[in-house]
């Protein structure tokens, strides 16, 4: 009995006209998919992690953390002016700027809502958020909060779906 599936793989590729990974490609294709989907949530946590690291890993107070709430909302402003900007009086609106402005409402509608964020509030969850590497296996680890613009702040879990 062979030890890996290579002459298994041999018949099945001549059967299949040359496909034998039918499934690994299936596979990859699924995991890019589960992995576009995440990568909002990926992103919105490195930049809470970058700008905790750079204030000194020091759990933050509500006002402290609606000033960075308010930064990673307005992020995509100055792309969205300059699009605004070269588009030519009379003309619809790209493409590019239909999608920027679509991402700043979501985000500005997230936010009175309650925005969803690592919890960086207290020492302990601050140290968990400084560890994470990347991964989104380790994010179920760190606790989760939503803050409004209010200034209301809950407990919440992280979603297992994407943002919108």
């Amino acid at each position: 009995m062979p030890s890996t599936l290579q002459k298994t793989r041999k018949h099945i590729s001549k059967k299949r006209n040359g496909e034998a990974g039918v499934r690994d490609q299936r596979l990859e294709k699924l995991a890019a998919a589960r992995s576009k989907r995440e990568q909002p949530i990926v992103d919105r946590v490195n930049f809470f992690q970058q700008n905790l690291r750079e204030q000194g890993t020091e759990p933050l107070e509500v006002p402290a953390i609606q000033a960075l709430i308010h930064t990673y909302v307005h992020q995509y402003d100055e792309e969205y002016e300059a699009a605004k900007k070269t588009r030519r009086a009379g003309r619809p609106a790209s493409t590019k700027e239909d999608l920027l402005k679509i991402k700043i409402a979501a985000l500005e509608e997230e936010y009175s809502k309650g925005f969803l964020l690592p919890d960086i509030t207290s020492a302990e969850s601050v140290k968990q958020l400084d560890a994470w590497e990347g991964s989104w296996a380790y994010l179920t680890t760190i606790p989760w909060i939503k803050v409004t613009s209010a200034g209301n702040v809950r407990k919440s879990e992280l979603p297992s779906k994407a943002l919108n």
